[in-house]
């Protein structure tokens, strides 16, 4: 709720899209596509309902699973002509059926994973202390266009302007659209009365229709990882699991039977870089190994926790120790054991080999395996972010 205002988020999510096939619950780095939408929505202090409208049944056990509601659309609205306004004002009117009246609507499309929480929320905020009736997220364009029979549409080309003196046209991204449930239902459009935009940044104003896409914003994501992740920037204190995180998970046995366990070197790398940029650094293992105290020495990690079972416990003396909020923690797990401190702080990661239920509630499931620069990988992340926060 943002001044008094009810506001609800719909993203819709048909099961026969054309250009991919299952693009809506396809894998992106490691996530469903739908799911960057739900936790987006979710994670907005403004969005008091998170709904997404879908005919398809794994689509909406998917999207329960991340937490969205969901409003099952009837066959009608189903067909590839049927525009997305009409969705939008079934899902209104089956919340009129529990008296619940909006007093916005936002429009998340699952296709573009590429938007911040924070996005959501400043879009709102411009909507609203702005007096508009609707909104529409947009990026600078910054093509030189032409017409198709030879006449250029944004500039001159006997006085070709320099870029970066040019001032640009705004292009509508398809990110985020906003408006008043009055507006929608009176005009069945999206857009209407006092109309108002919300500038996104281009590399975030990608949408996925083709399965070159799914490359393209992986790629993207992945340089700009910082950027996506609000929280990440507050890291104060970073904690780490150790099985399945440090290693790779497996136990190696010599002829003695004596256990080995394999470390990465990038991985100590980082947490060196990460102590030099000032986070305090904190692991925390249910099992009781000689050879993971060892390492951790050689790391000079100042706070290991081994053989505790009672992680939310070590993990809330940590933050009264450090008298940090649970904003400013990240950690890092790979197994159910690491759930319930995994859904209370501010920043989530994963390594790819983690358990399915842990990759469905983390902020990020990265490619890399647990023992194979994933340790490095987040620190890497925290460090950047911190520089440009």
């Amino acid at each position: 709720m943002y001044k008094e205002n009810y506001i609800v988020s719909i993203i819709p999510a048909r099961g026969g899209s054309k250009g991919v096939p299952r693009k809506n619950i396809r894998k992106l780095r490691g996530k469903p596509l739908i799911a960057y939408s739900i936790e987006q929505s979710l994670s907005s202090p403004h969005i008091d309902q998170t709904i997404v409208s879908t005919e398809d049944a794994e689509i909406a056990e998917i999207s329960r699973e991340y937490g969205a509601r969901v409003i099952v659309r009837p066959k009608e609205l189903t067909e590839d002509m049927i525009p997305t306004e009409s969705v939008l004002i079934h899902v209104i009117k089956e919340l009129d059926k529990e008296n619940i009246e909006p007093d916005y609507v936002v429009l998340l499309q699952p296709t573009s994973p590429i938007r911040r929480a924070s996005d959501i929320g400043k879009a709102i905020e411009t909507l609203i202390d702005g007096n508009g009736d609707s909104l529409l997220s947009v990026c600078e364009n910054k093509s030189f266009l032409w017409s198709k029979d030879s006449k250029p549409l944004n500039y001159d080309y006997r006085a070709r302007p320099r870029r970066q003196e040019k001032e640009w046209e705004l292009a509508e991204n398809g990110s985020i659209y906003i408006m008043k449930t009055k507006l929608l239902l009176e005009k069945g459009n999206r857009l209407g009365g006092k109309i108002v935009f919300y500038v996104m940044p281009d590399w975030a104003s990608f949408e996925i229709d083709a399965p070159f896409d799914f490359e393209l914003v992986e790629y993207l994501t992945q340089k700009k990882l910082p950027f996506l992740f609000d929280n990440l920037k507050k890291t104060r204190l970073a904690i780490f699991d150790i099985d399945g995180v440090f290693t790779d998970g497996s136990v190696y046995l010599d002829e003695q039977g004596k256990e080995l366990l394999r470390f990465s070197r990038i991985d100590g790398k980082g947490i060196e870089l990460l102590k030099n940029a000032g986070v305090d650094i904190a692991v925390i293992t249910s099992e009781y190994s000689k050879i993971v105290e060892e390492r951790m020495k050689k790391l000079k990690i100042d706070y290991v926790y081994i053989g505790r079972k009672d992680k939310v416990m070590v993990y809330e003396s940590l933050k009264e120790k450090f008298s940090l909020t649970d904003d400013e923690i990240a950690y890092c797990g790979d197994d159910i054991n690491d759930m319930d401190i995994i859904e209370k702080v501010g920043f989530t990661a994963c390594p790819k080999n983690a358990v399915a239920a842990v990759k469905q509630k983390c902020h990020y499931v990265s490619p890399c395996r647990g023992g194979a620069g994933f340790v490095r990988e987040i620190c890497d992340m925290i460090i950047a972010s911190r520089k440009k926060g």
